[in-house]
């Protein structure tokens, strides 16, 4: 009688296993832990087979941990709000982040809201980030919410859960997270967010996980080892126009601004050639500083260092709070990045007011706060990409939110 009332008990958690080590030692782990695991490969889009070959990996890993395994076909899904995000938003002129909708709409979209209505408490991923629930803060939270209280006395302390930085700062995923809400954190589960890397696989060859020794993916998950600029040109002509310097000199020829990103360095072409460098036999990289959709031209600085691949200030739209409280304390210092893995940079965060700003990538993001806002940062930030996303951390590493480059 006491084993059927300790198995009543036992919460259930559906974890997305992609077939690599991460979430093989993420649902190893949540088994250990006592939870009522099952594993879900997700099939989305792909273009070079590998998510059959990860689809099994996966199902070996299920099979060796004795729990359920399935297999939910988002392909269509996908293909709509991620690969059609992505193309649109190429050639629209912007840089598109197409890991953060993915998160958005398919992992804590589809999965979870699919997961939550066939009876799951929880949703579980291989992703690095620490999530912390405060149970006091769940109380004040509520009394807050029934208006009986509205004063902020910790800092950003009201959320009850939070999302922090991971343990493994050179895996930390936080970045690509910046969309989700109090309702989705409730329900989630980041079991390796505590671990490094070397410890995560550690445990999976201690368990003797198929994945144990499996190579990280690299790049944009449903791309493989094709480049984003081949696979553009199935769904974008390419567009011969000029390169110039910041000067206004004509230095070479490029396909299409489409194909191209801030801060990009490697432009296909071997033409480069400078008068301002001539004679000097110690000419600079180029990287792409501005992209003008219009005219079909790119805009290039020599040298990293150079000012015009720096920006102190830049806009944001669409822009989420993880942690609710930050609202009534505007403006307010943040440390931000703007690109993955970029170190942090100390900024303000500033409301601007509600503002008409260009489409990005043929959509919106449909943020729950409105407006469009202003980081500004102590020192100018290199490589700022409209499109990307800014994303903004308390001073002890905790995920205060994001929003979209304008």
């Amino acid at each position: 009688m006491k084993s059927k009332m300790m198995l009543k008990k036992r919460k259930r958690v559906f974890v997305a296993m992609s077939g690599g080590v991460d979430s093989s030692v993420t649902a190893l782990l949540l088994k250990n832990e006592g939870y009522d695991v099952v594993g879900v490969f997700m099939r989305c889009f792909n273009i070079d087979g590998c998510q059959d070959r990860d689809a099994e990996d996966a199902r070996r890993v299920a099979e060796k941990l004795g729990i359920p395994f399935y297999v939910w076909d988002f392909e269509d899904e996908y293909k709509k709000k991620v690969v059609k995000y992505m193309v649109d938003g190429y050639r629209s002129g912007i840089t598109p982040n197409p890991d953060v909708m993915c998160n958005k709409e398919i992992k804590f979209g589809l999965f979870f809201d699919r997961a939550i209505a066939l009876g799951a408490d929880y949703i579980s991923t291989g992703h690095y980030v620490r999530l912390v629930t405060d149970a006091n803060n769940a109380k004040k939270t509520r009394i807050m919410r029934k208006g009986l209280d509205s004063r902020h006395s910790h800092g950003f302390a009201l959320n009850s859960h939070r999302l922090f930085q991971a343990e493994d700062s050179s895996k930390d995923q936080s970045y690509f997270l910046w969309t989700l809400t109090q309702k989705q954190l409730a329900r989630c589960l980041f079991p390796i967010g505590d671990y490094l890397k070397p410890e995560v696989r550690a445990i999976a060859r201690k368990a003797r996980l198929p994945t144990a020794d499996k190579k990280d993916s690299q790049g944009i998950c449903f791309l493989g080892k094709v480049s984003i600029s081949d696979f553009l040109k199935q769904y974008i002509r390419p567009k011969r126009g000029e390169i110039l310097t910041i000067a206004g000199e004509k230095i070479g020829r490029h396909e299409g601004v489409y194909f191209y990103t801030i801060g990009q360095r490697h432009l296909g072409v071997s033409n480069l050639k400078s008068k301002i460098s001539k004679g000097k036999g110690d000419q600079k990289p180029f990287y792409v500083s501005e992209k003008n959709i219009e005219t079909n031209t790119l805009t290039v600085a020599e040298g990293e260092k150079n000012k015009a691949l720096y920006k102190k200030e830049i806009e944001l739209i669409d822009v989420n709070f993880l942690n609710p409280a930050i609202c009534d304390k505007l403006p307010v210092i943040v440390y931000a990045r703007v690109r993955y893995r970029q170190p942090l940079g100390k900024a303000r965060l500033v409301a601007r007011g509600k503002r008409q700003g260009k489409k990005m990538g043929g959509r919106n993001f449909l943020s729950p706060v409105a407006g469009h806002w202003s980081l500004i940062f102590a020192k100018p930030q290199k490589f700022v990409a409209s499109g990307q996303s800014a994303v903004f951390y308390s001073k002890n590493g905790e995920i205060l939110g994001g929003g979209i480059i304008l």
